[in-house]
């Protein structure tokens, strides 16, 4: 199966780095197979025989600490995950200069339509939309400030999320596709 290891927190404002050609190595090192990253923020493309998505994420968890000596939590998704992700995305949302839209992946605990009852933002500012295993939401750029996400940073539920915007998402999804695609 095509799986994307989704890192939370690496690369971002100095802390926790993990340069990407060693990430790779690591996962190449796990047995996983068509190894892919793409951009600096911890998102992993690979193939395994493993169904196990728990025992995936564990492996790579430990891989992490011992490799990088970081405690790293990890969300995995399959290709068919991400293209249901991608789809329930309205086609009219986007990451650009006039709108801030991102996917945030649940963690398994948290993953429940009520999720979204946790999300502490200016609802009348802020579109929110909860489809299994992510929310997505969708602000106008010159509503950013307003729109209460700094108060959401420090919310219980931020730390079982991890968060990319629609574009990265998209963009994960025509990798893997290509991926798929060549394996058959």
């Amino acid at each position: 199966m095509i799986y994307v290891a989704l890192l939370r927190g690496i690369n971002v404002g100095g802390n926790n780095k993990i340069e990407m050609a060693k990430l790779k190595l690591a996962f190449e090192a796990l047995g996983f197979t068509q190894v892919k990253t793409y951009i600096n923020s911890g998102n992993i493309i690979f193939a395994t025989d493993i169904n196990d998505g728990t025992q995936i994420v564990l492996k790579i968890e430990d891989a992490i600490q011992k490799e990088f000596r970081l405690k790293i939590p990890v969300v995995i998704r399959s290709f068919e995950q991400i293209q249901s992700t991608c789809n329930a995305i309205p086609d009219s949302w986007v990451n650009d200069s006039t709108m801030k839209c991102d996917v945030l992946f649940l963690w398994n605990e948290v993953d429940k339509e009520s999720a979204i009852d946790d999300i502490t933002v200016k609802r009348e500012l802020v579109d929110l939309k909860y489809t299994p295993g992510a929310i997505m939401w969708r602000i106008d750029k010159d509503n950013v400030t307003r729109g209460g996400i700094d108060k959401f940073i420090s919310s219980s539920i931020y730390k079982k999320i991890t968060i990319r915007n629609c574009n990265t998402v998209r963009k994960l999804r025509s990798l893997m596709e290509a991926i798929e695609l060549a394996s058959h």
